[in-house]
């Protein structure tokens, strides 16, 4: 059974017990740092289960949604910000990630919907090495998710700089928390495999688990405080699909539809 997830920080937790817990031999782990390969992967039928952006359950056709676990924020997430280079009424540029679909798709029903702006958006990847200074060229905003949105939120303390966080965005918006990411596989594959809700949901409590050990082994590689990430992972991320999750996510895709950004909203189908 191959299972693919993103190999940032938000992730680790759900990710832990494949990668490097109790589960690491029933399961064929593949990580990658772009949520949006990983559900291309799925797509492909290059792996059985991936963790994809939520948006992605309306482009993949015949998907099931395991219940009970999301990558998700009830308020301040950090790791998805829209960093802006003047005010956002004055904003006609602006340059989206292109690790996660469903943050591109946030950042335009913000914009359109809580700012009444309608700028020209492009596509990069950002680079890390140049603290993702690519992702401005040309452009006077930028969204950027992930551990490079870790790195570039505490750097980015410049006056003329303003990053807004788009779970907070979010919640003032619709009053809703945000569900970014869940695990989704095809339909046959619940019929094949019954006890996979059983094994994910325990992986989850196994990776919540080991959130002090995730937040030293991400702290050495991002170079950020340790304190500071065991605090994202405890305070800002939320793990849980429950009801106000689910209501949020079916908020957003009621929007995304509204806007144009899937062809559908349809239900939301779990595995059993």
């Amino acid at each position: 059974m191959r299972v693919a997830a993103s190999t940032y920080l938000n992730s680790a937790p759900l990710v832990y017990s494949f990668a490097q817990g109790s589960l690491r031999h029933r399961f064929g782990y593949i990580g990658d740092a772009a949520p949006s390969r990983c559900a291309a992967m799925l797509g492909a039928r290059q792996c059985e289960i991936a963790l994809i952006p939520v948006i992605e359950y309306h482009r993949i056709p015949g998907l099931r949604i395991i219940p009970e676990i999301a990558v998700a924020s009830k308020s301040r997430v950090r790791s998805v910000i829209l960093v802006a280079r003047r005010p956002l009424n004055e904003v006609r540029t602006v340059t989206l990630d292109t690790s996660s679909r469903t943050s591109q798709a946030l950042v335009k029903i913000l914009l359109w919907q809580r700012y009444n702006i309608l700028p020209y958006f492009t596509e990069r990847t950002p680079d890390a090495a140049v603290k993702c200074e690519n992702m401005f060229e040309g452009s006077d905003a930028a969204l950027v998710i992930g551990d490079p949105a870790m790195r570039l939120e505490a750097a980015a303390r410049h006056p003329e700089v303003q990053v807004y966080d788009l779970a907070e965005e979010w919640r003032a918006m619709t009053g809703l928390p945000l569900v970014f990411a869940v695990w989704a596989l095809r339909e046959e594959t619940v019929e094949d495999f019954p006890h996979l809700t059983r094994d994910f949901i325990a992986a989850k409590q196994e990776g919540i688990k080991q959130i002090e050990l995730i937040a030293g082994q991400y702290a050495e590689e991002l170079n950020l405080p340790y304190e500071d990430l065991l605090s994202y992972l405890r305070d800002n991320v939320n793990y849980d699909l429950d009801e106000e999750n689910v209501s949020g996510l079916r908020q957003y895709f009621a929007l995304a539809y509204e806007y144009g950004l899937i062809p559908e909203a349809r239900e939301l189908r779990f595995a059993r």
